[in-house]
């Protein structure tokens, strides 16, 4: 339902032009610079992407002019995610397209607000019921011409709808990148921290550096086999039927790639007494490891159980029960690429990937003298770690919010002007 002042007008109406880009051979055309050519795999929801932008010369820009693009003319993806649209700005007026459908609305409507209903829930539904089920979503000209747009009586409102969207993507924005800066940070810290190129401070003395078989660290640090701080055990049992057949929080060596980073923070799985009895159940400050996995990148992949309440480990999991090491910072060590790089050299298996207890016994980690130090650098990361998820977490809230407010601006339910 739309507002009684507000029309719903076939999309070919408001537009002066509703084409193609260039579909016939484009390859042909490529060189590494020249004018810029846009595919669907450059546009993003309102926004244009420049990464793997492709370039094509004069004279392929000039043989295929009708796909020329101006300022304000909106791009559209026809194939894989059909509906899809950005707004061409002033920067590339004069680019071109691949595969891509091009409109130029009339002077009175505006381009953003267009973009912005493209990429709604509104039009993605209809786009969806005009491919009469088809596995392959495809959006042709005729179909995106008789395309039903409900609009505002007028540019000013349109404007006003569309600025509103576009601020709370600028927000989204700000908050990708902070997440992505925080990130970087977090990275930048454990290979500093977890090997002892960086101390916090109160630890380390006046020592020097050593060279190792795991690198350059401290003079006070040790190097150690995983097999030397603790003793290794195997998960069992829990098959997939039986993951949620109680209330007794369980671990799937599926979940520790899936859902879990580092440490334990909740469970996905939760068994029966009866199961129970067949599984593995943890202790506080034990490690996991998946045993199996499908790349020897991400083979043995850890966390940290660091609860107390009773919980069990299914089959396909090493587990690890640290004598005298932090469990967290552990879990952060035996996560960084180059701890994986060891568990990757004795993955064993190509199609399935698996390694063993005796395996991982012999996998060399760096490790600071005190529990303490152990300890601080784990809060370090933790600490970070919560802050990037109440980043991510607001990020979440803000989407949503940006929802809420498509489905009330675009369709008149709430009016700015």
């Amino acid at each position: 339902m739309i507002k009684e002042n507000w029309s719903e007008i076939e999309y070919y109406r408001i537009c002066d032009k509703i084409s193609v880009g260039i579909v016939i051979q484009p390859a042909k055309y490529y060189i590494e610079n020249g004018i810029p050519a846009f595919r669907s795999a450059n546009i993003k929801e309102n926004k244009i992407d420049e990464n793997n932008l492709i370039s094509i010369s004069d004279y392929g820009n000039k043989v295929n002019k009708k796909s020329i693009l101006l300022e304000g003319d909106i791009v559209t993806v026809r194939t894989g995610y059909p509906g899809t649209s950005a707004v061409i700005s002033k920067q590339y007026s004069g680019s071109n397209c691949i595969d891509l459908l091009i409109s130029r609305p009339k002077k009175n409507i505006s381009s953003n607000y267009i973009s912005y209903w493209f990429n709604s829930e509104y039009a993605k539904s209809q786009i969806l019921r005009a491919q009469g089920g088809l596995a392959q979503q495809h959006l042709n000209v005729a179909e995106c011409r008789l395309l039903t747009i409900p609009l505002p009586p007028t540019l000013a409102e349109q404007e006003a709808i569309a600025e509103v969207l576009s601020d709370t993507d600028a927000l989204i924005t700000s908050l990708e990148t902070t997440i992505e800066k925080k990130k970087l940070l977090k990275q930048g810290a454990m290979q500093e921290l977890l090997t002892g190129k960086r101390r916090l401070p109160g630890f380390g003395g006046m020592g020097g550096m050593k060279d190792t078989e795991v690198g350059r660290i401290p003079e006070d640090w040790e190097v150690k086999k995983l097999g030397e701080v603790g003793v290794f055990t195997k998960g069992q049992g829990v098959r997939k039927d039986e993951s949620n057949s109680g209330d007794i929080p369980c671990i799937r060596y599926g979940e520790i790639y899936t859902k879990h980073k580092d440490y334990i923070k909740s469970f996905y799985s939760y068994i029966s007494t009866t199961v129970a009895k067949t599984a593995k159940k943890i202790q506080s400050g034990d490690i996991l490891f998946a045993g199996s996995g499908e790349t020897k990148e991400d083979i043995g992949k850890c966390v940290a159980y660091i609860n107390s309440f009773e919980a069990y480990a299914g089959g396909d999991i090493v587990i690890l029960s640290p004598y005298k090491c932090n469990s967290m910072f552990l879990g952060y060590l035996l996560n960084t690429p180059y701890i994986q790089k060891q568990k990757a050299s004795r993955g064993q298996g190509d199609a399935v990937v698996h390694i063993s207890a005796t395996q991982l016994s012999q996998i060399r980690i760096p490790i600071p003298p005190t529990l303490t130090e152990q300890e601080a650098i784990a809060m370090v990361h933790s600490e970070i770690d919560e802050e990037i998820e109440g980043l991510e977490n607001k990020l979440e809230k803000t989407k949503g919010i940006k929802q809420g407010l498509m489905q009330v601006l675009l369709t008149g339910k709430v009016r700015l002007v």
